[in-house]
């Protein structure tokens, strides 16, 4: 069993796989840090000094939370903007580091 374990993580590139992963948490971080620092006030001005995360809230109501206190449902687009700024950079990032690293798999036919 631990011969055919081994034969897996040599054949399948686990290491490599888990390796990627790792530099993927750390990109996904320092972008998320990139956006939340610094993106986010630069859009913030051409919103009037608003935070993105904050901005754009549609209010949908509210509700009672679990302690009794009035929540507010809405819908942040602020949010969603920001998470698909990280998303589009982080791909971005894994798509050089591909590129540099591994040309097979962003080769187009």
């Amino acid at each position: 069993m631990i011969q055919e374990f081994i034969k897996f993580i040599r054949n399948t590139n686990a290491i490599a796989l888990a390796i990627g992963v790792i530099i993927a948490g750390a990109t996904g971080k320092l972008i998320d840090a990139v956006v939340a620092n610094v993106l986010n006030p630069i859009i913030g001005v051409f919103l009037g000094g608003m935070n993105l995360s904050n901005a754009l809230i549609i209010p949908l109501g509210t509700t009672l939370n679990d302690k009794g206190e009035k929540v507010l449902n809405a819908i942040k687009l602020g949010d969603l903007i920001s998470v698909f700024i990280n998303f589009v950079l982080v791909m971005g990032v894994v798509f050089i580091i591909a590129r540099k690293f591994a040309p097979s798999a962003v080769e187009t036919k």
